[in-house]
């Protein structure tokens, strides 16, 4: 029988049942039966999923909440396809640690509104747009056409001495480390999981400068570094804040946004797949799942 989760986290340890389904199996809504046994039902696992857009996944198919722009193909609705356990997802793109305790728009209350004592799993994507990466990228667009052969984007966050993307991801690792507290104020009975994000550059830092990756030559490697650090500030918080870290990068590496369409999991600023620019499409999202699904197994990368 596979554990969601292992014996060894006792002090919080829930078991899924007999019955687990398969990766392709129906998942009943948040909240409901189990369409089978009771003895089933009993060991449904309630999952609740927290995140940006790297979580929903806009514009993947299906979309499931204009508003968060979520997929029911997005990692948390496949892992808990794969596990048969009963989903909230209230990821929703754009959200930042503040989302996490308030509301980040009209209708969309604060995430951590959907825990409760029965929680039994979390995950949560988050911090990429409290360091402003969407942000950061767009700039290193518009700076690309001074100086495609060099580093123009490096130079404007760090030609400084004081490298602003690095400071910004320091900055938002004690938010990081509230969001943990606060999911297991929350939650104190649930098995909480950080999970990274997946490889967006190339990893041997050679670009593709193009008209669908207007990145310059030389600034590929310092983002490389720089989603390497903010991974690296979420497996820190995760360690401290009684969390597991889910590794998505080392998983996707060598199906970048540079990779051809068929083999990229990333898409380009000109998405030839469905989804959101310099986002997981549906294989991306598949391949995040099943890093969570390994760690949840008692895997790591």
């Amino acid at each position: 029988m596979r554990r969601l989760f292992p014996a060894s986290r006792a002090g919080r340890a829930l078991t899924v049942g007999a019955a687990l389904l398969s990766a392709g199996a129906a998942l009943a809504p948040a909240g409901t039966a189990a369409a089978s046994t009771g003895t089933e039902s009993r060991h449904r696992v309630d999952y609740v999923a927290l995140g940006d857009s790297y979580a929903s996944a806009p514009l993947v198919p299906t979309q499931v909440d204009a508003t968060c722009q979520r997929s029911d193909q997005n990692y948390p609705s496949l892992v808990a396809r794969s596990h048969s356990a009963r989903l909230t997802d209230v990821s929703c793109a754009g959200a930042t640690t503040e989302d996490m305790t308030a509301s980040q728009t009209e209708g969309v209350p604060a995430q951590l509104d959907a825990l409760n004592r029965g929680t039994g799993l979390v995950t949560v994507t988050i911090g990429g747009n409290d360091i402003g990466f969407s942000t950061v990228l767009g700039t290193c667009a518009h700076l690309t056409s001074g100086n495609p052969a060099g580093a123009p984007c490096q130079a404007y966050f760090a030609g400084s001495g004081t490298d602003q993307i690095t400071d910004a991801i320091s900055a938002t690792g004690p938010k990081v480390a509230q969001v943990l507290r606060g999911i297991h104020r929350r939650a104190p009975h649930a098995r909480v999981v950080v999970v990274g994000y997946p490889d967006l550059f190339p990893e041997d830092g050679v670009g593709c400068t193009s008209s669908t990756v207007p990145l310059a030559a030389g600034d590929f490697a310092w983002l490389r570094d720089k989603e390497k650090g903010l991974n690296a500030m979420l497996a820190r918080q995760a360690r401290r804040g009684g969390a597991e870290y889910v590794n998505t990068y080392t998983p996707t590496v060598g199906h970048d946004l540079c990779k051809p369409a068929g083999e990229r999991w990333i898409e380009t600023f000109a998405p030839e797949t469905p989804a959101a620019p310099v986002h997981p499409n549906a294989m991306g999202e598949s391949m995040m799942a099943t890093a969570v699904d390994g760690v949840l197994a008692g895997h790591r990368h």
